[in-house]
């Protein structure tokens, strides 16, 4: 392993901020953004070795790849971790327009939407990463939260609620508990669970988690994260009373003005409900 490398993930494992998804695509970005700086032609580099130069130069290539702005914000989003745990946060400009990275395109208006099947359920053997599936399905929970989730805690009758060291980002919220099917999911849950979450006694968060990933590819179940999307658009139908515009229903620029006022509360709440805190993040599972 080159000294960047090894120098990068040491520093990762000494910072553990964010959740573990975010530590682990942390220091991937990170490692491979090493390999490009060797391929570039930066040899012997170290952590606190980090300039102006390296970041342009990446940037160059990244554009050169036709990576998505997405992505390439994400990148910059580490480099600024980078810079600022050796000290060097000038290193990195501040707004992404002085690299001419232009805006992320949040709204597609094609549906990512994926529905939970009791055929995906019967593949699933272990009961925990069934009960989570169901969770996320039923209430838009992001994996992480779905396994660390506690929910005789969590269950306070007419809503769900999220502590902060399950969240993304460490944001505690409600979702409400709406009709039958959630609440004997929940019930379930309580019964499995005990008074812990849905990570057996035997296990920590990491091997859940793995345990999770193993089951999931071994039955086929992929793109997990559409059960949110699901979640979204079903939360939209119910709130406006029409189908939101990834799954086929009205676009924005065609609604009424009462009709635009209620797509507004309605972005706001599902953007609530998923954890987000813009509105403009709810156009990426709703559509606009």
């Amino acid at each position: 392993m080159r000294d960047l490398n090894y120098e990068l993930k040491q520093l990762c494992h000494r910072n553990r901020d964010g959740s573990y998804g975010t530590q682990r695509d942390r220091e991937r970005v990170l490692d491979r953004i090493a390999n490009q700086l060797h391929e570039l032609g930066y040899r012997h580099m170290g952590a606190v070795s980090l300039k102006s130069k390296h970041v342009e130069r990446l940037v160059e290539r990244w554009k050169v790849e036709g990576l998505a702005v997405g992505t390439i914000k994400n990148r910059m989003a580490e480099l600024r971790w980078w810079a600022e745990k050796i000290g060097k946060q000038k290193v990195v400009a501040r707004d992404n327009v002085h690299y001419g990275i232009g805006k992320r395109q949040y709204v597609t208006n094609v549906s990512k939407a994926r529905e939970l099947t009791s055929g995906d359920l019967s593949k699933i053997s272990d009961p925990y990463t069934r009960l989570s599936l169901q969770l996320q399905a039923a209430f838009g929970l992001r994996r992480e939260e779905s396994i660390k989730i506690q929910p005789e805690w969590a269950d306070r009758g007419d809503r769900l609620v999220l502590k902060d060291t399950w969240t993304k980002g460490g944001r505690e919220r409600e979702i409400p508990i709406r009709n039958e099917e959630q609440r004997r999911l929940l019930d379930e849950a309580k019964c499995l669970a005990g008074r812990g979450s849905l990570i057996p006694a035997d296990k920590h968060y990491v091997e859940q988690l793995r345990r999770f990933e193993y089951q999931c590819a071994k039955a086929g179940t992929h793109r997990v994260h559409g059960h949110r999307h699901q979640y979204a658009q079903t939360r939209y139908r119910e709130i406006t009373g029409w189908a939101a515009p990834a799954a086929g229903g009205p676009r924005s620029k065609d609604l009424t003005a009462v009709q635009k006022a209620i797509d507004h509360e309605a972005r706001l709440t599902i953007s609530r409900e998923l954890g987000h805190n813009r509105e403009q993040i709810g156009g990426v599972y709703i559509g606009r």
